[in-house]
């Protein structure tokens, strides 16, 4: 097997060297990597909380993790602390077979940190430590150029957008990805607390809108970027948010799975029933279910048939995911989200 350029089983876990650049379904993501901070009993308010337990957080890595756990193929590129919680997360994506190598450290900023709780009323509470933090310093120059030409697949949301200079980088990679052919996958993943404004959240999330080829929404993020119009009514989706150039639009619903919109047709995928724990990382893990069947076949936009199968399975990813505590430990696995789907079936 020596000097095999396949990218066959052969990796060792963590051995991320050489691996995106021997495989043709990469997905890069794009952005944010932090600690959230989660107390350590639920529903409770962050004022009530005894303590608190730290797990990895970021929407674009679990979106990575996600897609590495199920197989595929994935890189991460974002900038975190020099610091013991950024050598942390490093390591994490290491583990668990992502590639790091796009990764920057800062010397004088640090890793980004989120205190995150849901209280008894089901909402969650955010409270975020970016003064800045280093994913918010992250710049052009320090793009890993040659990894995201090879990604098949260029993942990003829109809280890199809010603070330059990780604005600029952002739009240099996207344009970098598009002109070497690359999927633009879009997840906005609303953090309005982040924002200086609800106006300026708006504007930015929209800025780079008519860039994307595939958007996934949730119904929230539908009334907020139309200023309350209904996300059910499909007159609403396809006037607002559809644009000439998008292949796909996703709005999810939860456990209620989802609706997709194309040129073509449109239709709705029934989610699967399960007991929820905690909803941290579900939206992430039906991108990144998603994005792993995309990345093996792009024609799944053109078929209405294989794209309900890719989106049943991505419903499938979502709902484990939120049978388990924390985001990057949920994940499933490609058997399980396949025995589940299975038992769903046979129910």
């Amino acid at each position: 097997m020596a000097g095999n350029s396949t990218g066959g089983g052969e990796d060792l876990p963590g051995d991320t060297s050489g691996k995106s650049a021997s495989n043709n379904s990469l997905v890069v993501s794009f952005g944010e990597f932090l600690i959230d901070f989660v107390p350590t009993v639920g529903g409770v308010s962050l004022a009530e909380a005894p303590a608190f337990k730290k797990a990895p957080g970021g929407a674009p890595a679990n979106v990575a993790v996600c897609v590495s756990r199920l197989g595929g193929t994935s890189a991460f590129i974002g900038k975190v602390g020099d610091d013991e919680f950024g050598h942390m997360l490093a390591n994490i994506l290491k583990e668990n077979n992502v590639d790091n190598s796009g990764m920057r450290f800062d010397h004088s900023a640090r890793t980004a940190l989120a205190f995150v709780t849901l209280r008894a009323d089901g909402e969650r509470e955010f409270l975020f430590f970016r003064h800045p933090s280093a994913d918010m310093r992250l710049h052009e120059s320090e793009l890993d150029i040659d990894l995201i030409k090879q990604a098949k697949i260029f993942h990003f949301g829109s809280i890199s957008l809010i603070e330059e200079p990780c604005k600029s980088a952002q739009l240099a990679a996207m344009d970098i990805a598009k002109k070497s052919g690359s999927i633009l996958s879009y997840d906005p993943n609303l953090r309005l607390p982040l924002w200086p404004s609800a106006e300026a959240a708006r504007k930015g999330i929209m800025s780079i809108w008519d860039q994307a080829d595939l958007i996934k929404v949730s119904e929230d993020e539908i009334t907020f970027l139309t200023e309350g119009g209904d996300p059910y009514d499909d007159n609403v989706v396809m006037k607002n948010l559809f644009h000439p150039n998008l292949k796909l639009l996703i709005v999810t619903e939860g456990s209620a799975g989802c609706r997709y919109y194309t040129k073509t047709f449109k239709g709705r995928v029934s989610g699967i029933k399960v007991k929820p724990v905690d909803t941290t990382g579900a939206g992430d893990a039906f991108v990144g279910g998603l994005l792993s069947s995309l990345a093996s076949d792009l024609n799944l936009f053109q078929d209405d048939k294989r794209l309900r199968e890719a989106l049943a399975f991505a419903n499938a990813c979502g709902a484990l995911t939120v049978t388990e505590r924390g985001a990057i430990p949920a994940l499933p696995t490609k058997q399980a989200v396949l025995d589940a789907l299975t038992k769903h079936h046979a129910s």
